[in-house]
């Protein structure tokens, strides 16, 4: 089995995708901010060259520290990928917030939440600095960009694609994921999509689940995703795979919160379609005696859901896509 020593991965400051080689896989530090005792904070960097030159594809994970089915699918990936069939570069961060992933914590070691502050400042605070040099040093060098999260504490996800549908590119991308829902998402809240928009990339968020945890069925599920962009990009000549079930699409959606504080009870699946008007949550006090009933304020599907029973007044309850 070939292994790569830790300790003979070349540290970099800047990601020049020409300087690697053609048909191979490579690893790299890239030494993108220092801590308060001047050691470098580095992210891990993995590229995929093939076989000729072609399209610059870009797979991230972990931008928010709890969010790990991420990691995994751009693992695999990078295990199962053939360079020799390859045409262009795949370039993996599997780690991009390291400081926030090391703490098991969601948001940047100063509370920011790195995927609402892009494209950051070079000149601003510790996280400003850190989303600016992440999306100077590394996110512009693709040309195609597939940025995988999960689901917040407290909450699951089902498996779904935020994208601005407006854009043919980012539908196709979109589709290609096999989800079961795709949400009509235009990028304009400061994240990395919206930053990688801007940009002139074509970009798309895939929602991978939940929180703190490996979910084997759809981290595959991903991988067969990444593996049919390959094919729509013509950088590999492998047929695409397309699930027998068709996706959800919705033009919006909303979070819906309790006004209530109690023990909380959510009545529907994730991916589950809801009539209007149709209960979808109770509240109770600490002795079961229910306080307040939810009711849909429009027919949709369930995208995510809170999965913590306990929940004070101004909780989530559930997002609700609303379908086209």
């Amino acid at each position: 089995m070939n292994t790569t020593n830790f300790n003979e991965i070349p540290i970099i400051r800047e990601l020049q995708l020409d300087l690697f080689p053609e048909n191979s896989i490579s690893y790299r530090w890239l030494q993108i901010v220092s801590n308060g005792i001047a050691q470098p904070i580095l992210i891990p960097i993995m590229v995929a060259k093939g076989k000729s030159e072609g399209p610059i594809l870009g797979l991230t994970a972990a931008i928010h520290g709890n969010e790990l089915n991420g990691i995994s699918v751009i693992q695999r990936f990078f295990g199962e990928i053939d360079v020799q069939q390859l045409i262009g570069t795949v370039v993996g961060v599997p780690a991009a917030n390291v400081p926030a992933l090391l703490n098991n914590q969601r948001q940047f070691i100063d509370g920011a939440d790195i995927n609402r502050i892009m494209p950051g400042n070079e000149y601003g605070n510790t996280s400003e600095v850190y989303a600016a040099r992440f999306l100077n040093r590394i996110i512009k060098q693709f040309d195609y960009l597939l940025d995988l999260h999960t689901a917040s504490f407290g909450r699951v996800n089902s498996y779904y694609i935020r994208a601005d549908l407006s854009s043919i590119v980012a539908r196709e991308l979109a589709k290609l994921q096999n989800p079961q829902i795709i949400l009509n998402a235009p990028p304009k809240d400061g994240t990395l999509r919206g930053a990688a928009a801007d940009l002139g990339i074509d970009a798309i968020t895939i929602e991978v689940g939940d929180p703190n945890r490996f979910q084997t069925g759809i981290i595959r599920s991903s991988l067969t995703g990444i593996f049919n962009t390959l094919s729509y990009l013509k950088m590999s000549e492998e047929p695409i795979e397309m699930g027998d079930e068709k996706w959800l699409e919705c033009d919006s959606s909303q979070w819906l919160y309790s006004d209530r504080g109690g023990v909380i009870t959510i009545h529907h699946s994730l991916a589950q379609r809801v009539a209007k008007r149709e209960k979808i949550a109770t509240v109770r006090n600490i002795f079961g005696k229910k306080i307040k009933e939810y009711y849909a304020p429009y027919s949709g599907v369930v995208i995510g859901k809170s999965n913590h029973p306990i929940g004070q007044t101004g909780s989530r309850l559930i997002h609700l896509g609303k379908l086209n």
